[in-house]
């Protein structure tokens, strides 16, 4: 079995993958001592770890050499969270598609806001964004198409209503091509169940803190946990109590 097919099958509605997200060489080889299945990384991780803020603050070729260093550092299947793709136009994202898929790594998180805009893509246009990345990845790799509705409304804002807006996505992402869908930022178990239902992918949620388990998750349907920025939060107020205490 292919690290490809590895890593799709390890998506299982209702008994959650859950991807404990890396941002190094060395943060990733730490995780898969762990036992992790996979290793992921987080785009705001990698930015803090860096020096740079999010939302492709990360220069390209940074960002490739580092999903290499995460690839070469494992055996696990690696997926590398490569926000809006570095690109606005089809062939762009072809391009930048082909340089992650030659890092060893065998998939993504591809987000559909306007990055550096409160903006989304709207969906005919984010689905061919969709078909354009596939052609530079290949039919294996698998896509991950994350999108940003739940981020960029109040948690307030949170209904049924948006989780439709969400379930139209969705759909039309399957067609373009994706393998998974990520909703980060929704909390609200009977809407998450309500996107599970309706969108024929493997739903990735993002973990919170204080918010649902993972089994809370996966009686939602869910496939997916993803703990994007929090792993590293945690190291560094690790390393400033370590730190204080040794000044102290």
């Amino acid at each position: 079995m292919s690290k490809f097919e590895q890593f799709a099958k390890l998506h299982v509605p209702g008994e959650p993958l859950v991807l404990f997200n890396a941002w190094d060489a060395g943060s990733a080889a730490a995780v898969a001592k762990s036992g992790a299945q996979a290793i992921a990384t987080g785009s705001a991780s990698v930015s803090m770890a860096n020096g740079f803020g999010d939302g492709e603050d990360v220069p390209l070729q940074l960002a490739i050499a580092n999903a290499a260093r995460v690839v070469k550092a494992v055996e696990l299947p690696v997926t590398i969270d490569f926000e809006g793709g570095y690109a606005e136009d089809a062939s762009g994202l072809t391009a930048n598609g082909r340089k992650l898929a030659a890092t060893g790594a065998i998939g993504c998180n591809f987000e559909d806001q306007v990055v550096g805009t409160d903006h989304l893509y709207d969906i005919a246009d984010h689905a061919a964004r969709i078909g354009a990345l596939r052609e530079g990845v290949g039919s294996d790799f698998f896509i991950n198409a994350r999108t940003d509705l739940f981020l960029k409304a109040k948690s307030e804002a949170h209904d049924e209503s948006l989780a439709d807006q969400a379930i139209e996505r969705g759909r039309a992402y399957a067609d373009a091509g994706a393998n998974g869908f990520f909703i980060p930022g929704l909390a609200d178990l009977s809407l998450v169940e309500r996107i599970t239902k309706a969108v024929d992918l493997p739903v990735n949620a993002m973990h919170l803190p204080g918010g649902p388990s993972r089994a809370e998750w996966a009686s939602a349907g869910i496939a997916r946990v993803s703990h994007g920025p929090f792993p590293f939060m945690a190291m560094q107020a690790w390393l400033t109590g370590e730190a204080k205490a040794a000044l102290a």
